[in-house]
């Protein structure tokens, strides 16, 4: 039977051991990235002397990227239901972190750019999400589908059906508290999860805010059309259906 200083000090082990911070990665056959990404974090973290957790959500790998994320340490949790969203709420859902930062593992983010989202978080924000178009997008790393098309009219639908102030509707870096996480109700199991969460984070009681992102490292594999007509479709039914949706 332990003493009540004993169960205090064990609290207080426990305490110090969580991470204040989980990164979540989605993973679908990332080989050639998703080390470079888990490092990038892990490097990150450490340098600005934040507690932190990698977390890598596979979706069905088969091409080694299981085994490099093993051998670089960091929690693997398995998603067999496919999709961008499902990959996402099995990896969250796995994260004990006080503040989560989501960002792909294919390398398009700078990570190193991690401090600067949870900095904001611990300022009071309840979400962050990053705007690569009011930062600097090197030559090359987006496709102009993306650029022109696609990302904006998204964007712009979201501004006006439903008066939020979102500049990139699918930048995959952003970082929340856990609590706003869970008011969310996210549920969405594909590409429409990124439209979902700024539409659900104008909630009155959501402080969020848009951080600027200097870099992307890579062109995205994602096709313009089918994310642009997964989030067109979400906004769609939310008009028409807003319970359905909220």
């Amino acid at each position: 039977m332990t003493t009540e200083s004993e169960q205090i000090a064990a609290a207080v082990i426990a305490l110090r051991e969580a991470p204040e911070v989980s990164v979540v990665l989605p993973c679908l056959n990332e080989a050639k990235t998703v080390g470079k990404c888990i490092e990038k974090a892990l490097a990150a973290l450490q340098q600005a002397g934040i507690a932190g957790e990698v977390i890598v959500a596979d979706n069905g790998s088969t091409d080694g990227s299981v085994d490099i994320c093993r051998r670089l340490g960091v929690t693997v949790v398995h998603q067999p239901r496919r999709g961008y969203g499902n990959a996402y709420l099995k990896g969250i859902a796995a994260a004990h972190g006080r503040y989560v930062l989501m960002a792909d593992a294919d390398d398009t983010y700078d990570l190193s750019e991690l401090p600067r989202f949870i900095e904001l978080l611990r300022d009071g924000h309840d979400m962050v999400i990053g705007n690569r178009f009011a930062g600097r997008i090197l030559p090359g790393a987006m496709d102009w589908s993306h650029r022109y098309l696609g990302n904006p009219i998204l964007s712009g639908l979201l501004r006006v059906m439903f008066s939020t102030s979102v500049g990139d509707a699918h930048s995959g870096m952003r970082a929340f508290t856990r609590e706003a996480y869970e008011k969310l109700r996210l549920k969405s199991g594909g590409m429409e999860f990124a439209s979902e969460m700024v539409v659900n984070a104008g909630r009155p009681d959501c402080v969020w805010l848009k951080c600027p992102l200097r870099t992307i490292r890579v062109t995205a594999r994602l096709s313009c059309v089918r994310c642009g007509m997964d989030g067109a479709i979400f906004v769609t039914c939310c008009c028409a259906a807003p319970r359905t949706c909220f």
